[in-house]
């Protein structure tokens, strides 16, 4: 084990995630791709608009499907996947300019929602449509089809309080978002 330096977070060498399921849908094209950078960081956000507004199927391995029992008393649920189609060598990536905009400052990997990162797991709020046995039908899945699914959890706002702090272009990508 790794030490490092802050108490009880001994590290080890690797952990093991095994999906519990799988996304379908019909995204097969990444926002992100080396085939979009011909596209304005605009256009590169609106297509993750689109993407969000689409519809998702999670399906959940059979033999977890009593996990999900009471889901569907939530309106939204959070999905962690697994960003499967990011190249390895980009994951050592350190900075991006968000969006691929170039106006934006360049960034640590970590101040963005970039898939690549380290850890190929993104995170997404989504909105629960309906549960069919094993199958969660979602609107705002950023994910493609295929995606391993890693774990969900059910949606439960929390008031934050003070004022939230965050840079320009980010406030600047959300108002594209609106």
């Amino acid at each position: 084990m790794e030490n490092t330096g802050i108490p009880g977070a001994e590290t080890s060498g690797s952990i093991q995630l095994n999906p519990i399921g799988i996304v379908r849908n019909q995204v097969h094209e990444t926002v992100w791709g080396p085939e979009l950078k011909a596209l304005s960081w605009q256009s590169r956000v609106q297509r993750m608009r689109d993407q969000k507004c689409s519809v998702s199927e999670i399906v959940i391995n059979p033999e977890l499907e009593e996990m999900l029992d009471g889901v569907e008393e939530f309106s939204h649920i959070i999905v962690l996947f697994w960003s499967h189609l990011v190249p390895e060598e980009k994951c050592r990536q350190a900075k991006v300019h968000p969006q691929g905009n170039m106006d934006f400052p360049e960034v640590g990997v970590f101040a963005t929602h970039s898939p690549v990162r380290p850890n190929r797991i993104l995170v997404t709020e989504v909105q629960l449509l309906e549960r069919r046995g094993n199958i969660l039908t979602v609107t705002g899945l950023d994910a493609v089809d295929g995606s391993p699914v890693l774990d969900i959890k059910s949606y439960m706002p929390v008031q934050i309080s003070g004022e939230i702090k965050m840079p320009d272009w980010y406030r600047k990508m959300q108002q594209v978002f609106a």
